[in-house]
């Protein structure tokens, strides 16, 4: 059954390669919101994304996009609603000139908007009256960018969208997309490894790492739940700390103090106060701490099992 609030669903999406094993993938994305898919290098984001536009296949599961079943193969139709933003410019067509890539596009999309496009270029002081071989990395990215935003996409997946681009370039990114969102009706998708790009832009994060899915946070719940704690008592030991709620990690910081992450913040503090343990300090989690801590749970669990 279609859930309509969805703009992306993934049931059971599995990719068996010779070295490397994608899922089983569950994924819903909301429409109307940016969500962010985080973790290390090869843990399988930009398949994953291939497998959406089904430029590669999956060997099992269920894809849909804007309520379209991908598996069947994404119509003409669906592929006016989608813009993607691919991780790496393609080497054939570096003797095309950029004017002549935007005339391409416009054939294939009824909601060019010319204007629109002219003026993304200018916005972003890119030139595309040239060569895109000689196009320095970050001014193709930007004309690509350019590109992909043209048509007014009810859906975007960006990948590495800020891959190339110096810091002002980068705002002005981010402030593309913050507009872009602005009639509430229109979703994105997007990969990044950069901290600050994500917690400028996301509303929901999704961890992945392995090939699997981690976990899929509300970017502002995820940063408020996730500390860690100094906490003191005469009778505290690594086995009582081991149960404060949401405990991912105990270290002893010396004498009757330990160091204890939580991704239960409240809670984890009324445990401290009902046992009767004073809590010295307390420091937020950045997100690359909180993807280390899940990737030792991760560990564990798979160790255990």
């Amino acid at each position: 059954m279609i859930d309509e609030t969805m703009a992306i669903q993934l049931d059971g999406v599995v990719q068996n390669r010779a070295n490397f094993k994608l899922g089983p993938l569950h994924m819903r994305i909301p429409k109307g919101y940016i969500t962010a898919i985080v973790g290390p290098n090869g843990c399988g984001k930009s398949s994953t994304f291939r497998l959406m536009l089904d430029l590669d296949k999956a060997d099992e599961g269920k894809i849909e996009l804007l309520g379209h079943r991908v598996e069947q193969g994404i119509d003409t139709e669906l592929k006016k609603k989608i813009g993607y933003l691919h991780d790496q410019s393609s080497s054939h067509e570096d003797n095309m000139k950029g004017t002549a890539k935007a005339e391409f596009h416009r054939f294939w999309y009824d909601n060019w908007d010319v204007n629109r496009y002219r003026e993304l270029l200018h916005i972003l002081e890119v030139d595309d009256n040239q060569l895109l071989g000689k196009m320095s990395k970050g001014m193709r990215r930007k004309f690509e960018f350019a590109l992909t935003m043209a048509h007014g996409p009810e859906l975007l997946l960006l990948d590495e969208p800020s891959s190339g681009l110096d810091p002002l370039a980068w705002k002005t990114m981010i402030e593309v997309l913050h507009r872009y969102m602005d009639r509430g009706d229109r979703t994105i998708l997007m990969t990044s490894h950069i901290i600050e790009e994500v917690k400028r832009l996301a509303d929901f994060i999704v961890f992945m790492a392995g090939g699997r899915v981690l976990g899929m946070y509300e970017k502002d719940e995820l940063f408020s739940s996730w500390f860690t704690l100094f906490v003191s008592g005469s009778d505290l030991s690594p086995k009582k700390a081991a149960a404060m709620p949401g405990q991912c990690g105990v270290e002893h910081a010396g004498a009757t103090t330990y160091r204890i992450t939580t991704n239960k913040a409240a809670a984890a503090e009324e445990w401290c106060a009902g046992e009767g343990y004073r809590i010295i300090s307390r420091q937020s989690l950045e997100l690359d701490e909180i993807m280390s801590a899940l990737l030792m749970q991760d560990r564990l669990s798979t160790r255990s099992n």
